[in-house]
C-alpha cells in the first residue's frame, strides 16, 4: 500500500532547498534488487549503517526518523578517523517511490554550521535538497538521486565522487542482504 505523506517544514531563507540551485547534481544507478528492499536501505538504520559515506567512510552514529518533518542526523567517520556531522529533515516521502530531504552540515549535538567548519569552501550552501526516486526497472531497481545546490568545482566533483561511492557501497550491501535471504532449495528425497 502507498502512503502519501506530505509536511510543510519551515524553509531557510537564500537556501536551494528553497528556491532553484543553479545545480543539481545527479546521479543514476540501477541495482539489482526489489524496489522495496532499496527503499528500506535508505529509511531503516540497520541498513544505512552498513553503506552510509564514501568508500573507507564508516557510520558511528545515526539517527533516522523517516517522517514527513521527522530527521535524519548522522555522523560519516572518514579513513583518517575524521568525523563528519550532518542532518536532514524529511520533506516528502512516498514509500517505496521517493524520498525528499534537506541536507546540511552540523555538529555533534546537530546544531547547524557552516561547511567551513569542516574546511570546506564558504561558498558551500548553508543547506541543500536531496531527492532520491526508486523506479522499477525490468525486475530491478533504477535509483536516482539528485543534490540540489551542489556547487560546481572541486567540492562539487568531491560530493559527486562520495555519492557515487555510496551507491557502490549500497549494491554491494543489497547484494549480500539478497544472497542472505535467499534459501537454498532442499534435496530432493529419493524412494530407497
Amino acid at each position: 500500500m502507498k502512503t502519501r505523506e506530505k509536511t510543510s517544514v519551515k524553509k531557510k531563507k537564500n537556501s536551494p532547498a528553497t528556491k532553484p540551485a543553479e545545480r543539481v547534481l545527479t546521479v543514476t544507478r540501477v541495482f539489482d534488487a526489489p524496489r522495496s528492499l532499496v527503499f528500506k536501505a535508505w529509511t531503516d538504520p540497520e541498513h544505512v549503517t552498513r553503506w552510509w559515506g564514501p568508500k573507507g567512510f564508516t557510520t558511528p552514529f545515526l539517527k533516522i526518523d523517516p517522517r514527513p518533518g521527522g530527521e535524519v542526523h548522522y555522523c560519516m567517520r572518514s579513513p583518517e578517523g575524521r568525523d563528519f556531522w550532518g542532518k536532514g529533515i524529511y520533506r516528502e516521502i512516498v514509500e517505496p517511490e521517493r524520498l525528499v530531504f534537506t541536507d546540511f552540515f552540523t555538529d555533534e549535538k546537530g546544531n547547524l554550521v557552516p561547511a567551513t567548519h569542516y574546511g570546506m569552501s564558504p561558498d558551500w550552501p548553508e543547506e541543500l535538497l536531496v531527492t532520491v526516486t526508486f523506479a522499477e526497472h525490468e525486475g530491478k531497481t533504477k535509483l536516482t538521486l539528485q543534490h540540489a545546490g551542489v556547487p560546481k568545482g572541486k567540492e562539487g566533483d568531491s560530493c559527486e565522487a562520495g555519492w557515487t561511492e555510496s551507491l557502490e557501497r549500497l549494491a554491494e550491501h543489497l547484494a549480500e542482504t539478497s544472497s542472505q535471504t535467499q534459501t537454498p532449495s532442499a534435496p530432493e528425497a529419493k524412494a530407497a
